[in-house]
């Protein structure tokens, strides 16, 4: 079964960390460039961050440029997001997803193949 999981989401105060993991299982990531997406309720998906296959280009939404980092090792199958500075409008539940391209092609959902069920991230005092 090809699947994501997602994992190191929780609780965490204004200006507080958090790395995300993404797993994958049933297949090799390294064909396909991995985005993170997060949603709140009641509002769409949007794109996060997004990283090649081979790790050497990275994308970030402005909204988090130079407080997240994406990185990938293709050895371990994993995905992460390390996410600094932390602040409430950034709480969501955030997805990773495998896009078969090998370069990131932007964040129209209908491009990733497959999706993690998402981990809650909550930015609060």
């Amino acid at each position: 079964q090809l699947q994501l999981v997602e994992s190191g989401g929780g609780l965490v105060q204004p200006g507080g960390s958090l790395r995300l993991s993404c797993a994958a299982s049933g297949f090799t990531l390294d064909k396909y460039a991995i985005g993170w997406f997060r949603q709140v309720p009641g509002k769409e998906r949007d794109g996060v961050s997004c990283i090649s296959s081979n790790g050497g280009r990275t994308h970030y939404a402005d909204s988090v440029k130079g407080r997240f980092t994406i990185s990938r090792d293709n050895a371990k199958n994993m995905v992460y997001l390390q996410m600094n500075s932390l602040k409430p409008e950034d709480t969501a539940i955030y997805y990773c997803a495998a896009d078969r391209n090998y370069y990131c092609s932007g964040y129209a959902i209908t491009l990733y193949d497959y999706w993690g069920q998402g981990t809650q991230v909550t930015v609060s005092s």
